[in-house]
Formats: C-alpha cells, structure tokens, sequence
C-alpha cells in the first residue's frame, strides 16, 4: 500500500531525476524532485517525507553532510545513491545514519524494489520486549527504564534480532543476513557500524556501566543485561 507515502529525490542529473520521479508516481508514490544540496534539510523539516532517496555527489552541499543534519532532528529512512563504490564511502554514509545504499549504474526498478522494501519494513506494526528493552516497530523506536528514542529502521532490525534470543551469541554473517532482503554483498564492518550507532543510542537511555550489547570476541554480538562487554 503506497498511497499517503511520499518520497523526495535529490539528484542533480535531470534525467535520471525525472525517471525516478516517474518510477515512483507510476507505483502510486508521491515524489517530489530536489536538484542541489542546499535545500533539502529544511524540505524535509517541513514536508516530513516517508523516504529520503539521496544522491552523494550533490551541488552545494554534498549528501553524506546533509544525511548528518536531518538525523539530527529526523530517523525518515534515507537511501544514498552513490557512484562511489570505494567501501569507505558506502560505511561513512552507514556511520551517519543512513539507511541503504545503492551505487550507479542502477536499474530504477531495483531502486523501487529497494524503497518498497524499506517501507513495508517501516510500516509493520507490534511491540516486543526482552531484557529491559521495548522496540516498537511501527514508530521505529526502542525503550529502556520508561525512556522513548528513535531509531534507523536498519537499526530496528538489527535489534529486533537480537532481542528475539536474548544471551544468544548472533554471528555477524547472520546479523547481515537481516539487513538487507537481497542478501547483497557487504563487509562484516557494516554491522560492527550499525552496532555501534545502536550501542551509542541505547546508552543514552541507560547507566553508562549497563552496556546491553556485547562483543563477543571472533564471533559475534548478544544481547544481555548485567554483565560489561568486551568490546
């Protein structure tokens, strides 16, 4: 179901703009088409877009800067677009808040598949609860000790795996397999950054003694009260 779902395109090259812009009206998305950089933070700050589909290489202001000034007020799912393919980037864009990614060339239908994906995601409804957590997965948000905060939706799946077997030792490559529905290929890195965004965000709502996230050396992630994590 798309209907009420918006989506704005940041992309400088008008063509491929335009087709995206098409792509989406044609599945019965609203978009809305952004050209340069500098607008778009207070564009989203004002229309509260469902999705933030985001060009890197962007006229005055580039979009891993703009990705890091909406997480500062907004967790609005965010897909860059990058023909960087240098791993660094693809983190970089992960570290700050990002979403998904998805490097040029690309079809625009693996594009609408992706968004669809991040959407249907985002809109699942259902509360759980393990440990001292609360994620509830409609609003993308996690609690601890009656204390409410946002989080990425890569974030809410992660986390949501791990609350599933609390003490149970996850393997990255099983963490990365919950990421992403395409299974697509990326580096053990990639969780180690989602885990410590969501570590830095848990930690705000808790003692800063009580990690609840723990490394497990040469294996993997658990998620456990109590004890200090090795990592």
């Amino acid at each position: 179901m798309t209907q009420g779902l918006s989506v704005l395109v940041v992309e400088d090259e008008p063509k491929l703009g335009r087709l995206l812009v098409d792509y989406l009206q044609a599945a019965g998305y609203t978009a809305h088409l952004i050209a340069e950089g500098t607008t778009v933070v207070e564009w989203v700050r004002a229309n509260r877009p469902s999705l933030v589909l985001l060009d890197i290489m962007l006229p005055g202001k580039d979009g891993l800067a703009i990705t890091r000034e909406i997480r500062a007020f907004s967790e609005v799912p965010i897909m860059l677009v990058t023909a960087r393919v240098e791993e660094i980037d693809r983190l970089l864009g992960l570290e700050l808040g990002a979403d998904d990614y998805i490097c040029k060339p690309f079809s625009p239908r693996e594009v609408m598949a992706r968004i669809k994906a991040i959407l249907r995601r985002v809109a699942k409804g259902g509360t759980i609860a393990a440990v001292d957590l609360q994620l509830d997965e409609a609003r993308c948000q996690v609690c601890r000790n009656a204390r409410w905060i946002d989080i990425t939706p890569v974030e809410m799946r992660l986390l949501k795996t791990l609350m599933s077997a609390p003490g149970k030792v996850f393997s990255r490559a099983q963490l990365l397999d919950q990421l992403y529905e395409d299974y697509r290929v990326v580096t053990d890195r990639t969780v180690d950054t989602h885990i410590k965004n969501l570590r830095r965000k848990l930690d705000q709502l808790g003692h800063p003694d009580e990690t609840i996230i723990h490394s497990v050396y040469g294996v993997g992630y658990k998620l456990e009260a109590g004890a200090p994590s090795s990592a």
